[in-house]
């Protein structure tokens, strides 16, 4: 028993008759009979009871309509869900995030991609971009959203819109009332940093004749976002990121003299070839305006 003779044996049962059914097949009455006999002598069962003016079917025939039906469109289904796969219609794409910009931008970058590709669905790795990168070069993810600089000679990318950098404390720890605050203002304060941004701040405030009061250093944005809305001191961050603590009562002015900005983009492996889902998404990202970061 075959694809073909169960597409005929459903054509015989739905029409009711074999010149009908031969008809709908487009193909002669003689081969579809002689089809018909060969599986019910292979399955050893009558499955249609014949007359000269209808053809019905036996309780067997009944139970393989039904199962044929089920088997035939659970062929078409897979076979609509493999086109679909191979065109980037369908499929799940893998994407690294970073724990600050990317987390709050991607579910909008998300919203436009499933207007176009309802079908896609996503599996998120999040980390540090060192960790995005190691994700990336053990295939684990297909893209990732990372902080610029990365390799060129190992990736490629799409630059997202730049950040301004922030300073972020609770109202005990700063009164200035400007809006914009210079760096070097913040000379007497505990500072928070990620570790990122560590050289361009000591470099700073070494020019000024200053030495820099670093509490603490991370890798993650929140822990300095909670620590300074506990007081312990001035957390500076990308501008996106205040939003990592919601209802966030922070005292949060931009800092100026240096202006100091960070880039973030969507990168993946170079001389490799993406999932065609990754590669709409890529495309997609290219082309539409995304929203501002700062």
């Amino acid at each position: 028993m075959d694809i073909r003779q169960l597409k005929y044996f459903l054509a015989v049962a739905e029409e009711g008759l074999v010149t009908k059914a031969a008809d709908r097949l487009h193909i002669t009455q003689s081969p579809l009979s002689q089809q018909m006999i060969l599986l019910e002598q292979e399955l050893g069962v009558q499955l249609l009871q014949r007359t000269k003016k209808h053809i019905g079917l036996t309780e067997a025939g009944y139970v393989l309509k039904r199962k044929a039906e089920q088997v035939l469109d659970l062929i078409q289904s897979a076979m609509n869900e493999v086109r679909e796969t191979a065109n980037g219609i369908r499929g799940k794409l893998t994407i690294g995030i970073i724990n600050s910009s990317g987390r709050l931008l991607l579910p909008e970058v998300i919203r436009m991609f499933l207007q176009t590709y309802p079908l896609v669905s996503f599996d998120l790795r999040q980390g540090d971009t060192q960790r995005i990168l190691e994700l990336l070069n053990s295939h684990l993810i297909d893209i990732g959203f990372v902080r610029l600089p990365v390799d060129s000679s190992l990736y490629d990318y799409v630059a997202v819109p730049t950040e301004g950098m922030v300073m972020a404390a609770h109202s005990q720890v700063i009164t200035i009332e400007d809006e914009e605050l210079p760096l070097i203002n913040l000379k007497d304060q505990p500072l928070l940093i990620h570790r990122r941004y560590e050289t361009i701040i000591f470099d700073y405030f070494h020019q000024n004749g200053f030495e820099p009061n670093i509490l603490c250093t991370s890798d993650e944005i929140v822990p300095l976002l909670t620590w300074s809305l506990c007081g312990l001191g001035v957390a500076i961050v990308p501008e996106f990121a205040i939003n990592l603590l919601s209802n966030s009562s922070l005292i949060v002015k931009k800092i100026t003299k240096p202006v100091v900005t960070t880039s973030s983009a969507l990168i993946w492996r170079k001389k490799e070839v993406l999932p065609i889902t990754a590669t709409h998404f890529i495309n997609m990202f290219r082309e539409k305006d995304l929203p501002s970061c700062s």
